[in-house]
């Protein structure tokens, strides 16, 4: 029986980037593949067809596009930290129906996926959590959840397509936070420079009541910026877009790749790593 989820609820809000990550599985599988979301799709009892027509054209399909470099660089920066730390934790802040943790699985590692408890209750329906995984119920603000996670061994943290939705001083509360706690661990993220912010305020983000863009996390310079935070972090960033992979594949065209340079160049789209000072 599939798992019915209704229209115009906060449920139907997880399926929007589930839809997108099988997309990026069907169009791009040679820069990342996500099974579960192509799994989870088929078993989820919803209309998708008004989804579906969203993804036809160039744009939509460089969106699509966008969202596979997303998860392909977060992967990469989360393998790395394993190599040189197989039994650390590997934490998704702000998980939603995301399995990139499972996907980076190295059979040693531990995994925990944090979101807000409707969310986490969906989760534990369609994605439980497996051997070494746990999903938290939690508010990130409310910083009790550092209590439940295991960084003994070292710990990888990281938030896809979350800051958007916090304010700078929450972003720099948290993560200051997180580097007194959880010294020689690393988060990372994925940013955009103020016009990029801009433009998502009056799209995706207008659904959030965000209208002050001013506000609201983005960051141009991310070194230069974010390591006025504290001394007790390193920061780096790389382009979103083009900082992990040259996208010179059959599959991506030249219009593409022009979109990308003006992605990371103009819009300043980049994947931020803090390393936690110990």
């Amino acid at each position: 029986m599939k798992y019915k989820i209704e229209k115009n609820t906060v449920k139907e809000t997880l399926l929007i980037p589930l839809y997108g990550r099988k997309l990026c599985t069907e169009i791009f599988p040679e820069l990342y593949r996500d099974e579960a979301a192509v799994r989870l799709i088929g078993q989820i009892d919803h209309d998708f067809s008004e989804l579906g027509k969203k993804f036809p054209g160039s744009m939509q399909q460089f969106g699509i596009l966008e969202i596979a470099m997303r998860q392909y660089d977060l992967a990469c920066e989360v393998r790395a930290y394993l190599k040189e730390h197989p039994k650390a934790a590997v934490v998704n802040l702000g998980c939603g129906l995301d399995s990139l943790g499972s996907c980076c699985d190295n059979g040693q590692c531990l995994i925990y996926n944090l979101d807000l408890p409707d969310v986490i209750s969906v989760r534990n329906e369609l994605l439980p959590a497996g051997d070494r995984e746990k999903n938290i119920s939690c508010d990130l603000n409310d910083k009790s959840w550092f209590d439940q996670i295991n960084a003994e061994n070292g710990a990888v943290f990281f938030a896809a397509g979350v800051f958007y939705y916090f304010s700078k001083a929450r972003v720099k509360e948290l993560i200051t936070s997180m580097a007194n706690r959880f010294p020689g661990c690393c988060i990372v993220f994925d940013a955009a420079g103020k016009t990029a912010v801009k433009l998502m305020v009056k799209t995706w983000l207008k659904s959030a009541k965000i209208t002050d863009v001013n506000a609201y996390f983005h960051v141009s310079d991310a070194r230069a910026e974010l390591s006025k935070w504290s001394e007790a972090i390193d920061v780096s960033s790389r382009g979103y877009m083009l900082g992990y992979n040259d996208l010179r594949t059959p599959s991506i065209n030249s219009f593409f790749r022009f979109l990308s340079k003006f992605g990371d160049n103009i819009f300043r789209m980049q994947i931020v790593k803090i390393t936690f000072n110990k």
